[in-house]
């Protein structure tokens, strides 16, 4: 059966047509609308948001550091009275003591030595000979690494970049030009404090030291003194994986 159109009937489609043209333009318009609205409001209240939690755990990281602080202060003093007047218990906190040390849970004080390195301020890319790296001219945690471990094998006990002590389970990456000891940003230049053990090779010809200075003109200094001080670990050990065999 064929259906038949009159005037009245085309005009009223007609209008139709138009009505949801229009009203799906305005639909349209108005996604996009809300859809701009999200993509500019959003980041700041995604970022005020990250930024309070920041925030909040920074201060309920300083609250249970500082606690951590107070017992470890009211547990020293316990020991120091404990020992006073028994030598073996003195001899087991002079081991405890330099157990602490080695795993750089306390400060150490003593002879040692502070190399400090920072990136060739003088080269640029004109001055480098053709194919070469400019990268090459500033130091890298493979550079951090390679001295800490001369620095381990000169005997020293106690090391730190930056004031980050070194220990253990201490990772020295790069991402970019962004350098983290233990998790930490640091930057140049690279102070690295040592306590303990014999420097003398430290500046050796052919060593790493005078490598990094001949060839790319890393800016080094190894300056030896009597009195340096490594503070202590601030982060948690968290032996994850380990357990104590049995």
């Amino acid at each position: 059966m064929k259906i038949k159109y009159n005037k009245k009937n085309l005009s009223i489609s007609i209008v139709i047509g138009i009505l949801c043209i229009l009203l799906t333009s305005g639909i349209v318009v108005q996604i996009r609308t809300v859809q701009n609205n999200i993509s500019i409001s959003n980041p700041d209240y995604a970022n005020n948001d990250l930024r309070d939690e920041v925030l909040k755990s920074k201060e309920r990281y300083d609250n249970a550091f500082a606690e951590l602080e107070k017992v470890n202060k009211e547990l020293e003093k316990y020991r120091t009275k404990v020992t006073e007047n028994d030598s073996s218990a003195a001899e087991k906190q002079e081991k405890l003591n330099k157990d602490n040390a080695i795993l750089g849970l306390n400060d150490v004080t003593g002879e040692g030595v502070i190399v400090t390195l920072d990136d060739n301020k003088n080269a640029s890319v004109s001055s480098i000979t053709s194919g070469d790296d400019i990268s090459n001219y500033l130091v890298h945690e493979i550079d951090l690494l390679k001295i800490v471990n001369e620095l381990k094998n000169a005997g020293a006990i106690a090391i730190s970049i930056n004031d980050q002590r070194i220990i253990p389970t201490t990772s020295i990456n790069c991402a970019g030009n962004i350098t983290r000891v233990n998790g930490e940003i640091v930057g140049t230049p690279f102070v690295i404090k040592a306590v303990g053990g014999s420097f003398d090779t430290l500046e050796r010809p052919g060593g790493y030291i005078d490598w990094l200075r001949e060839d790319y003109g890393i800016d080094i200094t190894v300056k030896p003194q009597s009195n340096v001080t490594v503070e202590k670990y601030n982060g948690v050990i968290n032996f994850k994986y380990a357990q104590e065999a049995k």
